[in-house]
């Protein structure tokens, strides 16, 4: 039951990953960055909702409706002042800048908040600790369910704009050819604004769940940027659902590696991390069957001419 319990809890924890690597890959596979400042700008919509969520006195899930807007903005014009200018030096100048806006954000943040940790916990009552007994010694925490449903809406929602909006295709078409957009009269600029806006939207809300499920603080951005690495790599960069089977599998390493030891944690995660990246890199030097008795037929054939 344990050995259950802990796959469970581990899918479950994949769901958060899902959402906190969706925006992530949705960059990249738009635009094709590797967004370094994704976990410090996690960090930021996590401080942005607890402070409108304390300062005005808000229900959380208020709170995040208010900073969705607000992160959607600042993602536009992130574009529109660094991401498109850094683009034309190359692929190398943006993940430069967005190195440095990590570590301008990070610092600005322990500035005005200090080091003192953070949380939406306490805002939330029962749901932080709530849980469903779903059979002896099974139980699913509240959160948790709520956690992997929102990903699930995250991702289906994001699938249905790419897939039957004009916005969605618009996006699919820069995305395989920007210049070859312009020719039949779309803005590429104003398409990677958008892209950039729904990117800091999803941020948003990774943020909003991990500063539900723990705690935060000004300098905790560079670890979720990892997890959602690992979890892109996992799945597939730019593969929308993608993310939510790497983060499942992601999720299931770490839980069954904190229940062989409490450092397995992390370790198990970074070793799955790593045997898949290895197998992905390779993937193109290994042949299947099929095309090992093909190549072999192919040599026959040139032997008996």
């Amino acid at each position: 039951m344990d050995l259950i319990n802990q796959v469970i809890q581990g899918i479950f924890l994949g769901g958060y990953y899902a959402i906190l690597a969706s925006g992530l890959s949705f960059l990249f596979g738009v635009m094709r960055i590797v967004n370094l400042a994704h976990g410090s700008l996690a960090i930021l919509a996590a401080y942005v909702i607890l402070g409108l969520a304390n300062w005005l006195g808000l229900n959380v899930a208020w709170a995040l409706l208010l900073a969705l807007p607000v992160m959607a903005v600042l993602g536009w014009w992130l574009n529109r002042l660094m991401l498109q200018r850094s683009l034309r030096g190359g692929g190398l100048i943006p993940i430069l800048a967005t190195f440095g806006l990590s570590i301008v954000i990070d610092n600005l943040l322990f500035l005005r908040y200090g080091a003192d940790s953070q949380s939406l916990a306490p805002n939330i009552g029962a749901l932080s600790y709530g849980s469903w007994n779903v059979v002896s010694d099974l139980y699913v925490s509240q959160l948790d369910a709520l956690t992997f449903a929102s990903a699930l809406l995250v991702l289906g929602g994001l699938q249905m704009v790419l897939s039957y909006t004009a916005l969605g295709r618009a996006i699919r078409a820069t995305a395989e050819d920007p210049d070859a957009v312009e020719l039949v009269g779309i803005d590429a600029r104003s398409v990677y604004s958008a892209a950039a806006a729904i990117s800091l939207m999803l941020i948003t809300v990774a943020g909003f769940f991990l500063a539900m499920r723990g705690t935060f603080s000004p300098y905790t951005g560079q670890t979720q940027l990892i997890f959602a690495f690992e979890t892109v790599v996992i799945g597939g960069v730019g593969s929308l659902w993608g993310t939510l089977l790497g983060g499942v599998v992601l999720g299931i390493a770490q839980s069954l590696g904190a229940q062989i030891n409490p450092l397995g944690f992390l370790i198990a995660g970074h070793a799955v991390f790593l045997i898949i990246l290895v197998l992905r890199v390779y993937r193109g030097h290994l042949k299947s069957p099929a095309t090992l008795r093909r190549i072999l037929t192919l040599r026959r054939k040139a032997v008996s001419a």
